[in-house]
């Protein structure tokens, strides 16, 4: 029964460890991902397959203890949370690092196999996984300084001997790519003398060395630990810089490729639907790749997005985000992109790369600036530092335009998520979207990572206080969002991988055709990206006649194409042909 997934595992481990023994190493892997019997093992993969998500899949990005409670456990306080105001139409729940770590609110894993006790236990994981499909990270490319794995390997513990990458002063790393200014090799007094390590994210994060097979089956071990706690979706966190060799980018290896293949073919054995998602924040064509041949990579951050999206409504221009839209290629069947416009980290700059003329990131950057963030740096060739995201609120990013700050923030907001949403792929929403954060000045001042400036953490009494009152920008928002998400859930045309095609609208709109896979439903979702209202004649939309259309989040409809619509600021409209049924 477990030879067609042995054979597999051998070609991805000759690939890998050429010098190595696949077999046992095949085998060795076997045992740990099916520990109680190879009976459990699918006799065949299942196939890439587009119904493993619908229209109705949503996904939430929260920390667990984004939302606290006196004398509670923040992990009981965010499944209760979650369960009143999003189980109606939240399907799937993202839980950033909840494990014990040194630094980076999470990302410098001290312990990958507990649950951080000020959090709560498994036993809260296991719970909000019960009652949604429960999405984790695997922080595979480095581990903490302070951690066990690191001090056994500076100790000289067997096990962990050659458990991180280690390079000399004198290697040639002028090519080396990262997303950080801080030094790539960090001195560590060990005891077999001075090392040299390799630290792609900074001194806290040292990078794992999956050269050594050893470290592969660690993590194999920990997937198939968090299998046991209810994950069925793994964030493989920094996995583009997880194979390192001294001379190359040590970025997007073919050995990082092949691992990730490696651990797609466990999951399509696996009896339970499991998915794997890449985390790599890199130009467009580069993100791409990690769909592989259907064969990697299930879902693929669409880091364009954000940056682009933010762009485009600060000038009221669509120019480069239809340009992206109209380049990017449909994704092929059981692949999705998931797409978001903020998240746990800062609005990314490098995939706006050879998308973005340099002035535009320029005014882009004093903009943010303006609105109270930030800008965190990275280096590249020659010591130079360059922009590498975008340190603030999304809420507050939205708060005005290029020409400063004006009284179109929430609709200028709702009008990013409307697009994100409506867009080929599964929706993303940050907690702080959800619920209108905005920057967290203390938070930053207090920790100094400019990161801190957009992971604000509620209190629950205070944050029920302001969802009760409708004045609010957080009941206003969370119940605007609220309805465009159950409307969305509801339509076919929305489906991941239903056809979408970039329309040619007047100067100040942006939309797409949307079509669903039985090609029952067409919805045009159109966004006026402006302050001024803007008038658009329907006879310019491929309005076929034998239907009755009308717009999904009005409930206006329209009889007629011969007839102009007249859009507000910041307006979106999800013209479609199934509207009728709704109203």
């Amino acid at each position: 029964m477990s030879s067609n997934l042995e054979q597999r595992l051998i070609n991805h481990l000759s690939e890998i460890y050429p010098e190595d023994d696949h077999q046992e190493l095949a085998h060795e892997i076997m045992d740990v991902f099916w520990p109680q019997s190879r009976e459990k093992i699918l006799k065949n993969p299942k196939l890439p397959d587009s119904s493993v998500w619908s229209e109705k899949t949503t996904l939430m990005i929260t920390y667990g203890d984004s939302i606290v409670k006196k004398g509670e456990k923040p992990l009981q306080t965010l499944h209760s949370f979650l369960t009143a105001h999003f189980k109606k139409f939240m399907r799937c729940v993202h839980i950033l690092p909840f494990f014990p770590y040194s630094s980076d609110d999470g990302f410098a894993v001290m312990d990958y196999e507990n649950v951080r006790e000020d959090l709560g236990d498994w036993t809260d994981i296991q719970a909000i996984g019960q009652d949604f499909q429960l999405m984790s990270d695997l922080v595979i490319n480095h581990a903490s300084a302070q951690g066990d794995w690191f001090k056994g390997f500076l100790d000289g513990q067997e096990e962990y001997r050659e458990f991180f990458f280690e390079a000399s002063p004198d290697d040639d790393l002028s090519h080396v790519i990262r997303p950080r200014p801080s030094p790539l090799l960090v001195e560590f007094d060990s005891a077999e003398g001075m090392k040299h390590l390799w630290c792609t994210f900074g001194p806290d994060q040292v990078d794992l060395n999956f050269a050594n097979p050893r470290v592969l089956i660690e993590f194999i071990k920990i997937m198939r630990l968090y299998l046991d706690n209810q994950v069925r979706i793994f964030r493989l966190d920094a996995v583009a810089f997880l194979w390192k060799e001294v001379g190359t980018s040590s970025i997007h290896l073919p050995q990082t490729h092949e691992i990730i293949r490696l651990l797609r073919t466990l999951t399509d054995f696996f009896h339970d639907e499991v998915l794997l998602i890449t985390e790599t924040n890199v130009p467009n064509h580069e993100n791409l790749t990690y769909f592989g041949n259907q064969n990697e990579a299930h879902l693929i951050y669409n880091f364009s997005l954000p940056p682009l999206l933010i762009q485009a409504l600060i000038t009221g221009n669509e120019y480069y985000l239809k340009k992206w839209l109209m380049e990017m290629p449909p994704t092929q069947k059981g692949c999705a992109y998931l797409n978001f416009v903020a998240g746990h980290d800062g609005i990314g700059l490098r995939p706006a790369t050879g998308i973005l003329m340099e002035e535009d990131l320029t005014e882009m950057i004093d903009t943010m600036r303006s609105f109270g963030g930030e800008v965190s740096m990275r280096s590249v060739a020659g010591g130079e530092e360059r922009p590498y995201e975008l340190n603030i609120a999304l809420y507050d990013a939205l708060k005005g335009t290029i020409e400063g700050e004006d009284e179109y923030q929430r609709e200028r907001f709702l009008a990013s998520q409307a697009i994100m949403m409506a867009l080929e792929g599964v929706p993303a929403f940050y907690i702080h979207s959800l619920l209108a954060t905005k920057n967290d000045y203390e938070k930053f001042k207090k920790s100094g990572h400019k990161r801190c400036i957009n992971r604000h953490r509620w209190d629950f009494d205070q944050l029920e206080q302001l969802l009760n009152d409708p004045k609010s920008d957080q009941s206003y928002i969370l119940g605007e969002l609220s309805r465009m998400i159950e409307i969305r859930t509801k339509q076919k045309s929305f489906h991941p991988n239903a056809t979408q095609f970039t329309l040619h609208l007047p100067e100040g709109f942006f939309g797409f055709w949307r079509q669903s896979l039985d090609r029952k439903q067409d919805t045009f979702c159109i966004t006026n990206l402006t302050k001024h209202d803007l008038s658009l004649p329907l006879h310019s939309l491929n309005m076929h006649i034998g239907v009755k259309w009308g717009d999904l989040l009005t409930g206006q409809m329209y009889d007629t194409r011969d007839q102009e619509v007249v859009f507000n600021p910041y307006q979106t409209m999800w013209i479609s042909s199934h509207a009728s049924s709704l109203f």
